[in-house]
């Protein structure tokens, strides 16, 4: 049976690259009805913290990244890779070591000035003697000096690595914490990894991990490496690009689906196809159609995305992720429609769920003024006097809906002669605030009939005063003129 692992370190957010990383893993062992692990490697304990232990755990949720077995901890397996540091000791496959950091420094810089790469020469490699007064010792693994190693990278194809240019790497510290390496072999290993994916960045790791788990005569893992993503600019991805982590991408207003459609198409392709559904993504998903060149980000192609799954997602669904932006804008939802009814109303005109819960907001809040520009172009004579008539026949409608509503708007058409338009717009300014909503009909209906005749007075009130002003009256005789 095919396992895979996704195994983050907790020093910060779950960024997109690892999200990448994770789905890419998730995708390999759903298609083949394999297990996906959630291992936490916080192994490194000055640089892992809860919080980041909790952001990516509420990454993956939020990703609809299940996992089948996990979280599990290194920090809760120091017993076992002690064990096997015990066992690899006393098979001759590991030894301390007693440089001095000082020692090891001058090594480096004896071997830089000779233009040799710097790399630990085997001092203590069959050292027999007393321990050293003072030292408290490394381990070190006792890599093998001749022949190679043959990474057959599911994604790079194969990479040779030669045992003479691999060190003797430390896998426990002086204090006796052990070490990445050696516990990503241990972790692999117990829970029986068949299968990694990781980022590319981890490639000079594998060969020791390679040899560390052949010391201990266990399975090999199949290795399968991901290019890294870069920025538009074809450079790293950094914070300057925009968002970086999972959560940020949730607090922009996207969908998990626009996410992970965007994320399986960095590195990634099947044909011409751009959407995916989850099941397609699972179905299709192939290591060997992942590219090995870096991939670069492209933020039009997730807002596009963003804006597809925002029309065709099921109400109730898009409705339940609104709810949290809703919220964020401290929104009381006694106060206003049914969601869904926003939703439907405002997901062909919104490119994300922030914008359309800040959008919606008028719907359940009275707002504190109109937009000027809005103000200008639509709260001015003739406007007061269709805002009127709108108000004396929307008062007498005893069914409030959207075609009731609209018919209520031909009739006012047909007794000012003004526009549709010239009708709408300023009816729009006076209950939203702004000249951009829904379709005006419903619009008013999400309002409700006591809010929208309670702002139409407002706007009235609003235009009284100011058709006192000085300059407005030169402007209202200039337009009678």
């Amino acid at each position: 049976m095919i396992k895979t692992r996704f195994a983050p370190s907790p020093t910060g957010y779950l960024h997109i690259g690892g999200a990448r990383t994770a789905l890419f893993s998730w995708l390999y062992t759903r298609k083949f009805g394999g297990k996906f692990i959630l291992r936490i490697e916080d192994s490194d304990l000055e640089r892992s913290n809860p919080d980041a232990v909790s952001a990516i755990l509420d990454s993956m949720s939020w990703l609809g990244l299940d996992y089948d077995e996990g979280p599990f901890y290194q920090t809760q397996r120091l017993d076992r890779y002690r064990e096997i540091l015990k066992k690899l000791l006393l098979e001759g496959k590991a030894y301390y070591c007693y440089c001095t950091r000082n020692e090891l420094e001058n090594l480096r810089e004896k071997q830089r000035n000779q233009k040799i790469k710097p790399r630990y020469d085997g001092k203590h490699r069959n050292y027999n003697g007393p321990p050293r007064p003072g030292v408290n010792p490394v381990v070190r693994f006792k890599n093998p000096i001749n022949g190679e190693v043959i990474l057959e990278d599911l994604i790079h194809g194969d990479i040779v690595f030669q045992n003479a240019e691999l060190d003797d790497l430390i896998i426990a510290r002086a204090d006796g914490m052990p070490t990445y390496n050696f516990c990503v072999v241990v972790d692999d290993m117990d829970m029986g990894i068949t299968h990694v994916i990781r980022g590319d960045d981890h490639i000079n790791n594998t060969p020791r991990q390679i040899n560390i788990l052949k010391a201990l005569n266990v399975p090999i893992p199949k290795y399968g490496h991901v290019p890294m993503i870069l920025g538009p600019d074809g450079q790293r991805l950094s914070k300057r690009h925009g968002a970086a982590s999972v959560m940020e991408y949730r607090d922009l207003g996207y969908l998990p689906e626009a996410v992970l459609n965007y994320l399986v198409r960095l590195g990634w392709s099947h044909g011409d196809q751009e959407i995916f559904s989850l099941k397609e993504m699972s179905d299709l998903f192939d290591l060997n159609a992942c590219k090995k060149a870096p991939s670069a980000i492209n933020p039009s192609k997730l807002s596009w995305l963003n804006r597809h799954y925002l029309k065709t997602l099921d109400l109730a669904y898009i409705s339940s992720h609104l709810r949290w932006h809703i919220n964020q804008l401290g929104i009381d939802l006694n106060q206003g429609p049914h969601l869904n009814d926003v939703v439907r109303a405002f997901a062909h005109r919104s490119d994300n769920l922030k914008e359309m819960a800040k959008s919606a907001k008028f719907l359940y809040q009275d707002f504190e003024g109109y937009e000027s520009q809005a103000v200008d172009k639509n709260l001015r004579y003739p406007a007061e006097h269709s805002l009127k008539k709108l108000y004396e026949s929307l008062s007498e409608l005893s069914e409030w809906h959207a075609e009731a509503i609209k018919d209520i708007f031909k009739m006012v058409h047909e007794s000012t002669g003004l526009s549709l338009s010239k009708i709408a717009q300023p009816l729009r300014v006076v209950v939203s605030g702004t000249a951009v909503s829904p379709p005006i009909d419903v619009t008013l209906e999400l309002l409700g009939k006591q809010k929208t005749l309670a702002r139409i007075e407002r706007g009235l009130l609003f235009m009284s005063k100011e058709r006192e002003k000085p300059e407005i009256i030169m402007q209202i005789v200039d337009e009678k003129v």
